[in-house]
């Protein structure tokens, strides 16, 4: 029987036998991968491949989100640089099929720090090593040509930074279930503050400890994944986010993995020396940064809180979204103070 949410595995069978002939060598079946709360990801094998499928979530979806071809583009211009990917396979832009565009990558065996007792198995040592290979790979990525890589034309890198601000103020309009006087203001002082962009670059768009598949000894990084908000644009927005993120995930709370106890993973000012001890680029400014990822991150769970409201989320965990999003206006908020102090 057929359940997995968003796949129908005949129709897929049906249109990789068309698409891809010879690719498929038995009959299909998968699994949904658990974690993250967007794109879902399924485990899809015909009892010899293992491939991994990526497509939108069900119900809400924010306009110019969740372009899965864009996320197929990226991963075929990065597969063989310095940033570790998942292979892609192939590309479906039919949405008919399984009712949105999808596309099948590797599947990449490895271990991935979501999970509380998968993080207090880390020694202290360990877990330093994990977190310095998470910003030694952006460095990797924000060190990347765009066009050697022949990614002309997939960002707009001129005025990226007021750009973001009104798409990410679309995106809340979209998505908002309940009036947020406290973001008019944010949008204001984000506004007013803009720092000038570093140089152009690859921009990750939500990098972070859990979009990373480690080597099963979690002593290198395996493949970057979820490449979903990916552009071309400045790579400090990639910092200032993983900034907001390796915060939680120090505290063990939202989106991020509980340890039970210290497991020793490195805290972001520390990260962000290693960041600016190999990056030519100035991080003044870094404050801004992170009250704008701050503010993303309360937009994005706006979205995923809508869609658990109208009853199109899928897994566990959905119901208590919502209540961060003030938390994180606020967080936003004091880091714009640190700015102006």
């Amino acid at each position: 029987m057929n359940d997995l949410p968003g796949v129908d595995l005949d129709s897929l069978a049906d249109w990789l036998d068309h698409a891809a002939p010879g690719l498929r060598r038995g009959p299909l079946s998968g699994v949904r991968i658990a974690g993250g709360m967007s794109n879902l990801t399924l485990r899809i094998t015909d009892g010899t491949t293992t491939w991994a499928l990526r497509r939108p979530p069900l119900g809400h979806v924010l306009p110019t989100a969740h372009d899965m071809a864009r996320e197929f583009r990226i991963l075929s211009a990065l597969h063989g640089t310095a940033v570790p990917v998942p292979r892609p396979v192939v590309l479906c832009e039919e949405p008919e099929v399984l009712g949105a565009q999808f596309y099948l990558m590797d599947f990449v065996d490895g271990v991935v720090l979501d999970k509380a007792e998968t993080l207090d198995l880390l020694t202290p040592q360990t877990a330093a090593r994990a977190c310095e290979r998470l910003i030694d790979v952006l460095l990797d990525l924000h060190s990347l040509d765009p066009d050697a890589l022949g990614l002309h034309g997939f960002g707009r890198p001129d005025g990226f930074l007021e750009r973001q601000l009104r798409r990410w103020a679309g995106q809340w309009k979209a998505s908002q279930t309940q009036p947020r006087p406290e973001l008019d203001d944010l949008w204001l002082r984000l506004g007013d503050t803009l720092p000038a962009q570093s140089a152009s670059g690859i921009v990750h768009g939500d990098y972070r400890l859990t979009n990373v598949i480690y080597t099963p000894d979690v002593a290198d990084i395996a493949a970057v994944v979820d490449w979903e908000m990916t552009t071309i644009g400045d790579p400090l927005a990639d910092v200032g986010l993983f900034v907001v993120y390796q915060d939680l995930a120090t505290e063990g709370s939202f989106l991020t993995p509980a340890a039970s106890s210290d497991v020793g993973l490195l805290d972001s000012d520390t990260l962000v020396r290693r960041y600016a001890a190999g990056s030519p680029r100035d991080l003044a400014a870094i404050d801004w940064y992170v009250a704008f990822g701050y503010v993303k991150l309360a937009v994005i769970a706006e979205g995923i809180h809508h869609r658990f409201l109208d009853g199109k989320t899928v897994g566990d965990g959905f119901d208590a979204v919502g209540s961060w999003v003030p938390v994180l206006l606020e967080r936003a908020g004091a880091r714009l103070d640190a700015l102006s102090s």
